[in-house]
């Protein structure tokens, strides 16, 4: 039988974007949502932007985390399920750059098209950034799950304006590209992941149902990427966990919340 991981690279080179049902099993994206909402630290970390104008009340919740550290959420950037496909995709090791915990909740959240590489490019020489979406809830058209652009990191890196809290792709050519493109609704069950290219124009609508879209996305680069700017970079080394290490790295930051509260 075919290794099915054997066309991560080819998919993902067509289409910008790949996603893996189920990646991450049950028990584990649960205890991840129960460290999460009982995490002290991380809730003093949110903080809300403004991406929609005009839209009172409409703000996208989220933590930015630049650093790996000892906690759940460094444990999953760094376990072989999430790894491996990555180091298949670009047939090299990946560094990790930043975490974002996206606290997408009802009345909350929402991104206007734009790429990431849009917002890195000037740190790195090539477009070789790579965001990857692990839900930890149900992602639906309802609660406003992430739309990509098919095929649109074959555009290269559009010119990015500020507007709101965030950088918006040139609307002229998103335009064009939706004309010629097809646009995806990324519509994920629990565990399962998104990993998509940093020229892949992506976007979300505000969640406007009765339920939570919480995920985490990590940033990651490809070892062979060139950091440009004078002063360090701030890419982290990945210490690949296994199954086992990775429980364990659940368990023990679930044991010290316990302990502080």
């Amino acid at each position: 039988m075919a290794d099915p991981s054997a066309s991560y690279s080819g998919r993902f080179s067509r289409d910008g974007y790949l996603i893996l049902e189920n990646q991450i099993d049950t028990t584990a994206i649960e205890q991840i949502l129960r460290i999460w909402r009982a995490d002290p630290s991380l809730a003093s970390e949110v903080k809300e932007n403004a991406n929609f104008a005009g839209d009172d009340g409409i703000r996208t919740r989220l933590a930015y985390r630049p650093r790996l550290a000892d906690d759940a959420y460094s444990a999953l950037a760094q376990s072989a399920r999430l790894v491996e496909p990555l180091e298949q995709i670009y047939a090299t090791s990946v560094q990790h750059y930043y975490t974002l915990n996206m606290q997408k909740d009802p009345g909350t959240g929402g991104w206007e098209y734009h790429q990431d590489y849009g917002y890195h490019y000037r740190e790195f020489l090539y477009p070789d950034f790579v965001s990857v979406m692990v839900a930890l809830d149900p992602a639906t058209r309802e609660n406003g799950c992430l739309r990509v652009v098919r095929g649109s990191h074959r555009l290269g890196r559009l010119e990015h304006e500020h507007f709101g809290s965030q950088q918006i792709a040139n609307r002229e050519r998103v335009s064009l590209a939706l004309e010629e493109m097809e646009e995806v609704y990324c519509e994920m069950s629990p565990g399962s992941v998104l990993y998509f290219h940093g020229n892949t124009l992506h976007a979300s609508h505000p969640n406007l149902s009765d339920s939570s879209r919480w995920c985490l996305i990590f940033a990651y680069v490809p070892s062979t990427n060139r950091w440009i700017l004078p002063e360090a970079p701030q890419l982290g080394t990945l210490t690949r966990l296994d199954e086992a290490a990775f429980r364990s790295a659940l368990t023990t930051h679930e044991d010290r919340i316990r302990k502080e509260v």
